[in-house]
């Protein structure tokens, strides 16, 4: 996942074409960027977020998608009793405990992608090392 002035790109390496593809995951609208080496990417994903905003700038349009902090999940009432059980055996509060899980997991899931694009084929040792950078930055 790339970032730049607080907008996020997830990014796809499309092994027959060579080249990273992406897409701005956190405005309103469909942002894509694309390139074939890191730095191709990274210039093509913060001139395409600068393109926006002077697009949303224009329009008078905020380009943020508002997140409340607040969502509801519908789980299995067993979950869920596990869950609070869970919670206050641990002294936290249920809102507590879901947010650790979801922050470990999201955690996780970012740090298994960047190790499985590195570890694919047709990926260059300078992207390779750069994904390095980028977990061992998260394990800090």
């Amino acid at each position: 996942m790339m970032e730049y002035k607080g907008y996020y790109g997830k990014v796809e390496f499309d092994e027959e074409s060579d080249i990273f593809h992406g897409e701005v995951i956190n405005i309103s609208d469909v942002v894509t960027f694309e390139g074939t080496s890191v730095d191709e990417l990274k210039q093509a994903f913060q001139d395409s977020i600068d393109d926006y905003l002077e697009f949303c700038a224009e329009r008078g349009e905020d380009p943020i998608k508002p997140y409340s902090g607040r969502f509801v999940v519908r789980i299995n009432p067993e979950l869920h009793k596990s869950i609070a059980i869970e919670a206050k055996a641990e002294g936290k509060s249920l809102n507590t405990l879901v947010s650790e899980i979801l922050s470990k997991s999201v955690k996780s899931k970012d740090d298994r992608f960047a190790v499985g694009v590195a570890a694919r084929g047709g990926v260059s040792e300078k992207d390779k090392k750069y994904i390095e950078k980028l977990i061992n930055e998260n394990e800090q």
